[in-house]
């Protein structure tokens, strides 16, 4: 790098931070922070990479050589020895559900055996009072050595005399005991709701439930309460838990008020430890609020703004309930659940629009995407002024024809990011040729759309370096490749996780590259994610994340 480089980037990023770009390294004093010798991958194509850089405040002052950067170094200057270590700027998630897991108040379940769930509902309803739900959290269908999911009767043994729901990880799906059903006043002759649906074999009810046939047990009985001072609590831990993976932003993709309460909570504490864009559920509480509010998208500040309005439109890729024009693998009337028709996203849409809000409707399957898309483009027809960036949560099935759709309209897609490696044991349902368009991010990437990185936490892992696996590989846990023509370069993975994240918050400006100027969110890693066996990713150790100049996580 020269000097000349360096300087350059300093001036443009001043520019965006609203100070002065003809200052000298002088004018600015002495830098707070300085990384020297480091492997830095700016991901900002004007500066490349660089061997330094310079944090004043909040921000980051410059980037360049060890000499470049040597006048900075003061006595009061905290410098971090980058030697043999890469340096990048902070991940960002751009949808995850950081306070969904419920564990609060729950039982993880997320066991290797059917007795081990069983051993664990059990113990849970030995302390919960008569009358009360037992609730299982983090279940997953395909992760039992039993090679079954578990059932009715399974729950039935382990808990004759409370309700229980086993919430699978996903959030799509759970599994209800004889008593849940008997509470909710459900039974083999209950007509399946609009957009759900309950699992029956041979007549009788399985247990499984779906989509909106979950709200039959969700809305009545006595469920255990989370109080405020918990759920800050859980905002701590979560927030550390993503700060040591490498995370400095991230959205929460479906925010109630509670949770925002929580997370203003652990703000206010000086424990909040990434930058959240928040999206509001589009049925709830808090949008409505809002509105009425007169607030829109955009509304807040660096560390916590309103992002896009959240809709649900269909079901999931990993619980196999997402909607498609061809049926599941093995069961050939199954092609998945519909929970919004075409006119009620058109309203919901409209709306947002008219409210001045962005939107994100989850759309997994190619059926519901197409209708999404249908949706926005007679919107965007009448557009005029910046484009919204209106976005397609997950998106995971697509077609050539809908990656050209999404490109004109210049829509955002949030596909899964690990899920490729996570959830191998799923893909079979899909089968070989759909996996070959499933989280497309080589075809969004050819097409020149600013594809999103998204673990939607729980039901997928939310640690980047995973994420970076997944997409060069898309080999699982056991070694499978899971459509390899969707296979990514590892600077294109980065890109994913950084500017790309930025951009679909419409936060490009601050954050995503390590430009001068932008806010100083970034990551130390022990290792250089080019250099390594493509196998061996997700073994980088994260040494140190900072967000905004301060040290959130240290190895």
């Amino acid at each position: 790098m020269t000097s000349r480089r360096s300087f350059l980037g300093i001036s443009v990023g001043l520019i965006t931070a609203g100070i002065p770009p003809r200052m000298s390294f002088g004018s600015w004093g002495k830098a707070d922070l300085v990384v020297t010798g480091a492997n830095i991958l700016t991901m900002d194509p004007a500066l490349g990479t660089a061997q330094a850089l310079a944090v004043k405040g909040d921000r980051i002052v410059a980037v360049g050589s060890d000499a470049e950067i040597a006048d900075l170094i003061g006595s009061a200057t905290q410098v971090i020895d980058g030697h043999g270590l890469t340096v990048t700027p902070g991940f960002i998630d751009a949808h995850s559900h950081p306070l969904f897991a419920n564990e609060a108040t729950g039982v993880n379940v997320n066991l290797p055996t059917i007795a081990a769930i069983q051993a664990a509902l059990a113990a849970k309803a030995a302390t919960t009072p008569a009358g009360m739900w037992v609730e299982g959290v983090m279940y997953d269908d395909t992760k039992l050595a039993d090679g079954r999911p578990i059932n009715r009767r399974d729950l039935d043994a382990a808990v004759p005399n409370h309700p229980v729901f086993v919430g699978h990880r996903g959030g799509h799906t759970g599994v209800v005991n004889s008593k849940g059903f008997e509470v909710a006043g459900v039974t083999a002759e209950t007509v399946d709701p609009k957009g759900g649906l309950y699992y029956r074999e041979n007549g009788e009810l399985t247990g499984k439930v779906a989509e909106n046939a979950s709200h039959a047990f969700r809305l009545v009985g006595n469920w255990p309460q989370v109080d405020r001072a918990t759920r800050y609590r859980a905002a701590i831990t979560i927030s550390k838990r993503m700060a040591a993976s490498g995370l400095t932003s991230l959205t929460d993709a479906y925010r109630v008020p509670e949770d925002f309460v929580a997370f203003q909570d652990a703000l206010a504490a000086d424990s909040l430890y990434q930058r959240m864009s928040i999206m509001p559920n589009g049925e709830g509480e808090e949008y409505r609020a809002f509105k009425n509010a007169g607030m829109r998208s955009g509304f807040g500040n660096e560390m916590m703004r309103i992002g896009a309005v959240k809709y649900v439109a269909d079901g999931s890729a990993s619980e196999r309930t997402m909607r498609m024009s061809t049926p599941y693998a093995g069961r050939e009337d199954d092609f998945g659940i519909l929970t919004m028709t075409q006119e009620e996203i058109d309203a919901a849409v409209d709306d947002a629009v008219a409210r001045g809000f962005r939107i994100g409707i989850h759309a997994n399957g190619d059926v519901t995407i197409d209708m999404v898309m249908k949706s926005y483009e007679r919107v965007l027809a009448k557009w005029s002024g910046p484009n919204p960036r209106f976005r397609i949560e997950h998106c995971s099935l697509v077609n050539p024809g809908l990656v050209a759709r999404i490109k004109a309209a210049g829509v955002i897609p949030t596909p899964f990011y690990t899920y490729a490696h996570f959830h191998g044991n799923k893909w079979p349902e899909y089968g070989a040729e759909k996996m070959q368009w499933m989280f497309a991010h080589r075809s969004f990437l050819e097409a020149g759309i600013p594809v999103a990185p998204a673990s939607d936490y729980p039901p997928g892992p939310f640690e980047p370096m995973m994420a970076i696996q997944s997409m060069v590989t898309r080999k699982d846990t056991q070694g499978r490749v899971w459509g390899d023509s969707q296979r990514i370069s590892v600077a294109q993975a980065l890109q994913v996780c950084t500017v790309n994240g930025a951009w679909s918050s419409f936060e490009e400006d601050i954050k995503g590259s390590l430009t001068p100027g932008k806010l100083a969110d970034f990551v130390v890693l022990a290792s250089d994610p080019h250099a390594v066996d493509p196998d061996a990713i997700i073994d980088i150790r994260v040494l140190r994340t900072v967000l905004g100049g301060r040290t959130t996580f240290e190895a």
